[in-house]
């Protein structure tokens, strides 16, 4: 008995003294790893708490009526403060989402003035071909892969081409879009876009990769997001969600 109770006596004592935060780093200056995790957390909770109700105040605004979800506009909007906050955009008061979650049917892009609150623009867009038939599926940032990548970009400079006007976009995510510039990813016009190639066709024509547009909005969609505006590419892929570096950043 008198062994068990110096075992309890010993064991209670060093169990206090790692609780104590000095007897670990040498100093009382460190807190416990347990604070420190709950700490992050806090600030974690309180950033994206803000961001929601930032959201919901933008999402009430533009009258979204459910044709893009509240996650999704959650997550381009912490993109494009990333953006911002890391100095890459130019034009800091539009916000580009391409949602392709949403069948090719659908108007899935939507071109958002952040600052005024409104929906400038909604229109139809393009998916890769080799990302899927009516709903994208796939993804890739290989070259020659004809898919789809997702992520944020940042707008860039015109030129004419075999499209006609179109936009280059600069992929912000390495492994996700970085490559959208040397796979000449473009937002281009396209005659297989738009309400009458849809009276003949099940869906929307695809790209080989670039999020095009109707031929006949080409100028005016280029015109509103051009030159350092952000553009963010979105599919709930667990994936993507799991691995982006600018969704799961804290913003602080």
């Amino acid at each position: 008995m008198q062994k068990l109770i110096r075992s309890l006596t010993i064991a209670g004592l060093v169990a206090g003294l790692l609780t104590f935060p000095g007897f670990i780093n040498g100093n009382n200056k460190n807190v416990s790893p347990v604070i420190a995790s709950n700490t992050v957390s806090t600030t974690n909770n309180s950033s994206n708490t803000a961001l929601e109700a930032e959201a919901s105040t933008l999402y009430d605004a533009i009258a979204m009526n459910g044709d893009i979800s509240m996650k999704t506009l959650i997550y381009a909007l912490k993109g494009f403060k990333y953006l911002q906050g890391a100095g890459k955009l130019s034009n800091t008061n539009i916000l580009s989402i391409v949602d392709l979650s949403q069948s090719s049917r659908k108007k899935r892009f939507y071109i958002i003035d952040v600052a005024n609150k409104k929906l400038l623009y909604n229109t139809y867009v393009a998916h890769g071909r080799n990302s899927g038939a009516e709903y994208a599926t796939s993804f890739s940032n290989d070259m020659d892969s004809h898919k789809s990548s997702l992520g944020f970009y940042v707008t860039s400079d015109t030129y004419n081409g075999a499209h006609g006007l179109s936009l280059r976009i600069d992929g912000m995510e390495k492994g996700f879009n970085d490559n959208a510039l040397e796979r000449d990813i473009v937002v281009h016009g396209a005659n297989y876009m738009g309400d009458n190639f849809l009276k003949s066709c099940p869906f929307s024509g695809r790209s080989w990769g670039c999020p095009a547009v109707p031929a006949s909005e080409t100028s005016k969609v280029i015109n509103i997001i051009k030159n350092g505006s952000c553009l963010f590419i979105y599919h709930p892929s667990e994936n993507y969600i799991a691995k982006s570096k600018i969704l799961n950043a804290d913003l602080g």
